[in-house]
């Protein structure tokens, strides 16, 4: 840096009118925090297998696993009973002496590990602890805690393994842990080589609603059938391998129920039997239409191809006569999927069947048959908006990531609230029947299914794609997702409230329970702020106010695209936005991916100031003026108001010189001094000063504070006092040297009026009642209210209540 002693570098030291104190560089052993510090010391060192670009590298691998499995639905024992045929493609550069199967159905077997560790105060209970010197409440138990337990007890859940063998029937060891099964392969399998080998398998299928799973059975005892009926919902139901990978080896952590899974790609040809009159849906592509429709059902299959509307494969009057009817014979559904990382279905003789073609500019996959499961509950809701939901998902996905990769997309209503698998998605919102008969919804359920809908499709982009690893990582899909179908959802409606504005995070940014992003899935306590809203309102203010939307969007193809059907780290995905935009976010996966610092900037101050001219002329009038603003003095006023005169008004002969020239009086020594100083400057500086005398603008320092610790950007509303107001965007590399405090110099030919700091409430800030120069009032209420009657049993007028008579329909009972 270079400084001048004399001539204008004098004179710019003295530009303020007003005393502003410079912000230090904060660099004391106890406070000192970078804040920009470069985030490699965090991240695991790249390889020739993930570069330092975020890249697969040169020498990137994964496994492949391929499975033929035959099913059998007992729709009368609702259990399941498969056969699968395994081949296992060792692409590493390892030797393999056994392999890891996860065994996801003996989760709920009751000395599972996720059972005996679940804590009741999360589990449906509730039991508070007891602080010092507090009165503790008594435990209690819901009754779906109750409803849970009582299932489990007596249905005896979790795999029945008949017999794990290689293909000519010799029986291979292996050790059962848990949700695991390792498999002692009777020879090394060497890199290059495969393996295979075959399972029997079965299970009793659990109710959904009784044990909350993510597939199970929901039962309808209603219906006219005799037993009723029930949809059936398919997932994690077959033994399937773990991931083998270059990060951590062999992802065998036991599955607790939060962490979901990551798994390999293969290729799958299934059959499923079920009863006759069940339909079915299933991830891949049917294989024997003629064997499992009518040709009426075929026909109309082929139509829905090219109609502008989803069309009815099964109709609602089709499927009401099947709920009646009932079948004791069985058909047998096959499904093939190439390059899928799992395999989920569906079946029910409830189903309502529509279907829509969506055409897509694609060489690899050009038409995608988009589909809709459900029951006479979902009508009308689903068959006006879930297949067309689907569609648009996919129109909005595919510019953000890559064109679907797979020829079909479903949407099956059953007993799960939400969840995916490729190309397929179990989604839960459904009508109300009335007493007319009609069926009606809440602008909330509907809300609900298109944003659940957008939500599981888009999984098949991530994580069923992109294939992230959810037991580690819930954020690398979840948070993704969740970014990506706030996109979705403002474009299919801006006016339904999606309700994900960045201030809606603040309540969880703000608590003490909040945890780091980058906590494991099962520690994480509070998973749907964590992994799903708070990434995905980072990743909402990367692209609104960090990065800018062009190269933000342009970043994130890049890592869609370069990660389609490979398996990135959280490491891949930072290091290629900054690699794709040239934006050092160092500071930004920090802050809010790896601490639990919250937004709170504060506008602490904004000093107005005037250039010193040194002309006599001007600077001592403007400080003359200046004392004019003062307030005078209390006393005199008061004084005066009492008719109290000075003594120098009641005798003016005593008045001298200073009475008529006060100390901003200018002489000819200040002029002539004044001359000398510009007969001093260099031509450059003579023309630099005579311009910002002539243009005389007004500067303005505005001081910041950071209360919660996260840095951001600064968006800062300008309001002008003739009205007009101009956006200034200043980056968040302001607080680099002094994570604390800084300050910003505005020059404008306006004079200011109001400055606010995050107008839009875009950045998440806590509190925004300390972005506003000058403060605002904060607007608040008066509220008439009665104090709530006490619950306590003493409490009661027990002998008033005793005279309660009995209602009718409880003396009947």
């Amino acid at each position: 840096m270079k400084w001048r002693n004399a001539g204008l570098g004098t004179l710019a030291m003295a530009i303020f009118a007003g005393a502003v104190s410079a912000q230090p560089v904060v660099q004391s052993k106890g406070n000192y925090i970078d804040k920009f510090r470069q985030l490699d010391e965090s991240l695991p060192t790249a390889n020739i297998y993930r570069n330092a670009a975020g890249q697969p590298g040169h020498a990137y691998w994964q496994q492949q696993v391929d499975y033929d499995i035959q099913v059998t639905l007992d729709e009368s024992r609702r259990r399941l009973s498969g056969s699968e045929t395994i081949r296992y493609e060792n692409n590493s550069p390892d030797t393999l002496s056994y392999l890891w199967l996860q065994l996801d159905q003996n989760i709920f077997r009751p000395d599972s590990r996720a059972s005996m560790s679940s804590d009741f105060s999360r589990s449906g209970g509730r039991s508070l602890p007891v602080e010092s010197g507090a009165r503790s409440e008594p435990a209690r138990m819901s009754l779906s805690e109750l409803r849970r337990m009582q299932f489990i007890e007596d249905t005896p859940m979790g795999y029945d393994l008949e017999s794990v063998t290689d293909v000519a029937g010799n029986e291979l060891s292996y050790t059962v842990v848990g949700t695991l099964l390792r498999l002692d392969l009777p020879a090394p399998l060497r890199s290059g080589e495969e393996v295979e080998f075959q399972i029997d398998f079965s299970f009793n299928i659990p109710e959904e609603d009784a044990v909350s799973a993510r597939s199970g059975y929901e039962h309808f005892p209603e219906d006219e059938r005799e037993g009723g009926n029930d949809i059936f919902v398919i997932a994690q139901w077959f033994p399937r391998l773990a991931a083998y990978t270059d990060y951590e080896g062999w992802t065998n952590k036991e599955f607790l129920g939060s962490g979901e899974f990551t798994l390999e790609f293969g290729d799958y040809d299934v059959e499923i039997t079920v009863p006759d009159d069940h339909i079915v849906s299933a991830t891949g592509v049917l294989q024997n239409p003629a064997e499992v429709l009518t040709a009426t059902q075929q026909q109309r299959l082929e139509s829905a191809r090219d109609d502008e509307r989803p069309v009815y494969i099964v109709t609602p009057e089709e499927a009401l006569e099947n709920e009646r009817e009932g079948s004791s014979d069985t058909k047998t559904w096959r499904f093939e999927a190439d390059n899928v990382r799992d395999f989920a279905w569906a079946s029910s003789r409830k189903f309502i069947w529509d279907a829509k073609g969506f055409e897509q500019d694609s060489e690899e996959v050009p038409f995608v048959m988009a589909m809709s499961f459900f029951p006479k509950e979902g009508d009308p809701l689903w068959s006006d908006y879930s297949t067309e939901v689907v569609i648009h998902t996919m129109e909005v996905y595919n510019r953000f990531a890559f064109d679907y990769p797979y020829p079909v997309a479903q949407s099956v209503n059953g007993p799960v609230g939400g969840m995916e698998y490729p190309m397929i998605t179990f989604n839960g919102p459904r009508t109300t029947l009335q007493d007319d008969g009609s069926r009606t919804y809440s602008l909330s359920e509907k809300q609900f299914l298109i944003g659940v809908v957008i939500h599981e499709i888009g999984h098949i982009y991530f994580p069923m794609t992109v294939n992230t690893d959810e037991r580690q990582w819930t954020w690398m899909d979840e948070g993704l997702n969740s970014f990506l179908d706030a996109v979705a959802g403002l474009e299919w409606d801006p006016d339904i409230p999606w309700g994900n504005e960045p201030r809606n995070i603040v309540p969880y940014m703000v608590s003490t329970d909040q945890q780091p992003i980058m906590t494991q899935s099962d520690s994480v306590t509070r998973l749907g702020p964590n992994a799903y809203s708070k990434p995905a309102t980072a990743l909402r203010i990367l692209r609104e106010t960090v990065m800018g939307r062009e190269l933000f969007d342009f970043a994130f193809r890049e890592f869609a695209q370069r990660w389609k059907f490979k398996r990135p780290t959280p490491a891949d995905f930072f290091r290629t936005m900054e690699d794709a935009s040239g934006i050092d976010l160092d500071w930004f996966w920090r802050g809010w991916f790896y601490t639990t610092d919250h937004v709170d900037i504060a506008l602490e101050q904004v000093y107005e100031m005037r250039l010193d001219t040194h002309d006599p002329d001007i600077d001592l009038n403007r400080q003359r003026e200046a004392e004019a603003n003062k307030p005078a003095s209390t006393s005199a006023l008061r004084n005066r108001e009492e008719g109290m005169r000075p003594w120098v008004e009641r005798n003016p002969d005593v008045r001298d010189f200073y009475d008529e020239n006060d100390i901003y009086t200018v002489t000819n020594k200040e002029r002539n001094e004044y001359q000398s100083f510009l007969d001093s400057l260099e031509p450059w500086e003579k023309a630099t000063l005579e311009r910002a005398l002539e243009e005389d603008r007004h500067y303005y320092v505005l001081s910041f504070s950071n209360q919660g610790g996260l840095v951001m950007p600064l968006p800062l509303q300008l309001t002008y006092e003739d009205g007009s107001t101009e956006r200034v965007d200043i980056p968040a590399e302001i607080w680099r040297r002094n994570a604390h405090q800084v300050s910003k110099l505005i020059v404008s030919d306006k004079a200011l009026e109001e400055v606010v700091l995050d107008p839009e409430w875009e950045i998440a800030d806590a509190d925004i009642h300390n972005n506003y120069y000058p403060r605002r009032i904060i607007p608040s209420r008066v509220e008439a209210y009665k104090s709530s009657q006490s619950s306590r049993l003493v409490d009661r007028d027990i002998m008033q209540d005793i005279k309660t008579e009995l209602n009718s329909d409880d003396e009947e009972e």
